[in-house]
């Protein structure tokens, strides 16, 4: 699914009109409808209260559209005009003459914070007072309504986005933007919705489609994108027949320390579970009775020295390689690593202490083999490409490093962001206890061992990304949050590749039983 910037959505709405032959407030009509279908048929006619808070943008006359609908279907609403301007959108001004035509509870005018009405837990807050073409911060007395707002603990649910919240820009005062509970928002998702910084000013959110132009939608391309699991069904090569070990390619971990030997055990089986025809682990001597009786499906290449890798004599058999987990970063492993990199062609996988002698030593970045896939968590990503004061900035500080190297960066977090060149893929599955020791190092053996299998650098981060998050959520279903381990996102693996082709109902079945 497309993430469209606030300005591509604006061009949608002039495409829809000029292709429908329709007119803004006939297009505003059809998107109030949409929102206030979804809350009658949640409230089914329940008298809560309803409070409407309207800019007087086109947000905001949304917002008197949709108050509007609820009074003529005998909700009960009252609606505020949040006037801190006297320049009002055209479309605003037909809503409010049709609203005031509905009932004779006119709209009531806020001017000032003396102005604010009475607000409890009990009702419902409808925020339609910005909406994504908001490009300053809120000040004076609007900032402190959005405050009173968020204190007063209602349900409130936003239309489009949280008011004060930038969609394409960093937000520049995080104490004036609405806590929602529920953002509906119109035909696509925002990118501030998965962000870290500004993800929490929704719990949640539902896409409405208000029918743009289909064609527009279709042709017009997008950096970012939302990996659904239509998404992910598209990346799965099917395995034939006469298909054999072989086929699937030899994948080789590379990893493990003295007391770090968890680590590539668990790289190592994720990615004999991903489905690679032979994995091999190329270990410091001490984990090799770890690794041959933990792992009995693996090989094992055992480096000269006890304790660490140090002399890297790895044969060049291998269609895919990952390195990094558990591999630690003394200066033998340095030398061994680098004399071992320069002389890479075929993209690796870098995690962990691979990305942390690369921040350690940037000279080595430049040899790093195009397409490659580094997969860093915050602090491994903030060491490889600096401080960065917002989320937008770290993005554009990403692409530059991706760019440079002609490499997928893996931003992994609640919305595992992988980036390649300018494009942004977003993952949609995972959960709060997937934040487990070994998570990542799952990870890196599922991307190693798809790699291995034939499929190309991006789709195989993108893919694994994907899968990995799955397992979680199959997990979590047996599990909860609390007690999932990284060991489980193994076992469950399978799992996630059944569920891409299970229908909908088959799922919901398996997880009540």
């Amino acid at each position: 699914m497309k993430i469209f910037t606030a300005k591509q959505m604006y061009e949608a709405d002039k495409a829809t009109e000029a292709k429908e032959g329709i007119t803004s407030i006939d297009l505003m009509e059809r998107a109030a409808l949409q929102v206030f279908t979804w809350i009658d048929q949640q409230l089914k006619g329940s008298q809560v209260t309803i409070h409407i808070f309207c800019g007087i943008g086109n947000n905001g006359g949304d917002g008197l559209a949709l108050g509007r609908m609820l009074l003529e279907k005998r909700y009960t609403v009252h609606c505020f005009v949040v006037n801190y301007s006297d320049n009002r959108s055209k479309c605003f001004l037909i809503n409010y003459d049709r609203y005031k035509n509905t009932t004779k509870n006119w709209p009531t005018l806020l001017k000032k914070e003396a102005d604010f009405p009475q607000l409890t837990n009990e009702g419902i807050v409808v925020d339609a007072i910005f909406g994504i073409g908001l490009n300053r911060p809120l000040e004076g007395w609007v900032k402190k309504l959005v405050q009173y707002i968020n204190a007063a603990g209602a349900y409130t649910l936003s239309i489009d986005v949280p008011s004060g919240l930038f969609v394409d820009a960093p937000t520049p005062d995080f104490d004036a933007v609405i806590q929602a509970n529920l953002t509906l928002t119109f035909q696509a998702p925002k990118l501030a919705f998965f962000l870290p910084e500004t993800a929490g000013f929704s719990e949640s959110f539902q896409i409405l489609d208000i029918g743009l132009e289909p064609e527009y939608l279709h042709k017009t391309p997008t950096e970012a994108k939302l990996i659904l699991k239509n998404d992910a069904q598209k990346m799965y090569l099917p395995r034939k027949k006469f298909d054999h070990k072989g086929t699937f390619g030899h994948a080789l971990i590379v990893g493990g320390s003295f007391g770090k030997m968890g680590a590539v055990t668990l790289a190592t089986k994720a990615c004999l579970r991903s489905g690679a025809g032979k994995v091999s682990a190329f270990i410091p001597l001490c984990g090799e009775t770890i690794i041959q009786t933990s792992v009995p499906e693996a090989m094992v290449i055992t480096d000269a020295s006890n304790n660490q890798i140090t002399h890297w004599n790895i044969p060049e058999s291998f269609q895919a390689i990952g390195i990094g987990i558990g591999l630690g970063t003394h200066s033998d492993t340095l030398k061994g690593f680098t004399t071992f990199l320069k002389k890479q062609k075929n993209p690796l996988v870098l995690d962990a202490d691979a990305l942390n002698l690369l921040s350690e030593n940037n000279k080595l970045l430049k040899e790093v083999p195009p397409k490659s896939i580094l997969t860093p968590h915050p602090g491994e990503l903030q060491r490889l490409i600096g401080d960065w004061s917002d989320d937008f900035e770290k993005l554009t500080k990403t692409k530059a490093l991706s760019k440079s190297l002609d490499s997928i960066i893996v931003i992994k977090g609640a919305h595992t962001l992988t980036v390649y060149l300018d494009n942004i893929y977003i993952n949609t599955t995972g959960n709060p206890g997937m934040a487990t020791a070994g998570s990542g190092d799952v990870l890196t053996g599922i991307i190693t061992g798809l790699m291995a299998q034939g499929y190309d650098s991006l789709i195989s981060a993108v893919f694994a990304v994907y899968l990995h998050g799955s397992a979680g959520d199959i997990v979590s279903q047996y599990q909860g949050f609390n007690s999932m381990i990284a060991g489980d996102l193994i076992d469950y693996l399978g799992e996630a590749f059944l569920e891409l082709f299970r229908r909908e109902e088959e799922v919901s079945n398996k997880t009540q039983s």
